[in-house]
């Protein structure tokens, strides 16, 4: 008995070949060379230009570089970035020409960050929290007046907040730097830690209030430590953007003793033209090294934490 074989009509045979050319589909054949030195070419043209690209965003940080140790004469004068005269000195200079050394601001500087670090997390965590896993009336208003106030400008906030902390004796401190960082008032911070619980299963605080746990304890134990990528990215945001600051202390502080970073570097400057900016540019250099190593240390949450936010 003859066993039936199945042959492809030449209609099909036209039909799968067309649907494999729209796939881009080769089946089993291995592509050719041409389409291998195409797609080899296409790769080391996209090289070339995110480097370029790369080179041309860290022209104002090798400028600096470079600057740092040029005379103050030749900063402006040269084009190359390859000084004709080092002069290492403008790091001894910038340490010491100060009221106080140079070390004495970064650590102001630390104070300030790390309070506003600790603040910014905790508050933002326990904001985030009820947004995102309790239920109670108004959650939705009250998380979208939260998200609103992303639209105000900071400078509308200014005189209200200016007058309100002077009314509490906050003036020439750090408590206006550092005390709304505790009360959740950076919406953003808040609109990613929500969306990153947003993601966790919430069978899992179903299982936890069966084992008898409350909020807190659900918080604490079961969320909080899922949520480290979060709370990295924050403290990293938060760390950049505090270290950076220059307005907010130039508002609230006029004593030199308690002057941050920025309103050190602003000392080098001088309103009739004889400004030190050999040792102002590397002052800069030393004041980037903690925002580098941070952000290094960090590195890894921060992209988990940004990949992952709002992924269902």
């Amino acid at each position: 008995m003859a066993i039936p074989t199945t042959t492809a009509t030449p209609t099909a045979a036209r039909a799968l070949t067309r649907r494999q050319r729209s796939r881009g589909d080769s089946g089993d054949l291995d592509p050719g060379p041409v389409d291998a030195q195409d797609t080899a070419q296409r790769r080391f043209l996209r090289h070339v230009i995110l480097c370029g690209v790369a080179l041309l965003m860290m022209y104002p940080l090798l400028w600096m570089l470079s600057s740092s140790v040029k005379p103050d004469a030749n900063i402006f004068t040269e084009q190359g970035l390859w000084p004709s005269e080092w002069r290492f000195e403008n790091y001894a200079d910038g340490w010491n020409s100060l009221q106080h050394p140079f070390g004495h601001y970064i650590v102001n500087s630390a104070i300030v960050v790390s309070l506003s670090i600790v603040g910014t997390v905790v508050s933002s965590a326990l904001a985030a929290y009820a947004f995102a896993r309790l239920e109670f009336p108004g959650r939705r208003f009250f998380f979208g007046l939260a998200l609103i106030t992303l639209m105000l400008p900071g400078h509308v906030l200014l005189i209200p907040q200016y007058i309100i902390f002077s009314e509490l004796g906050w003036l020439n401190t750090y408590l206006p730097l550092v005390v709304p960082n505790f009360l959740a008032s950076n919406a953003f911070f808040i609109f990613l830690m929500v969306q990153f619980m947003r993601a966790l299963p919430k069978e899992l605080d179903d299982a936890a209030r069966i084992d008898g746990c409350g909020p807190f304890r659900i918080f604490f134990q079961i969320i909080a430590p899922l949520c480290v990528p979060a709370f990295a990215t924050t403290a990293i945001f938060t760390f950049i953007s505090t270290w950076n600051e220059f307005f907010s202390p130039l508002i609230y502080i006029t004593d030199p003793n308690l002057y941050t970073v920025p309103l050190a570097l602003r000392q080098f400057m001088d309103a009739e033209g004889q400004s030190a900016w050999g040792p102002m540019f590397a002052m800069s250099v030393v004041s980037l090294l903690p925002i580098v190593a941070f952000f290094i240390m960090g590195q890894q949450y921060l992209v988990k934490g940004i990949a992952t936010t709002g992924l269902k």
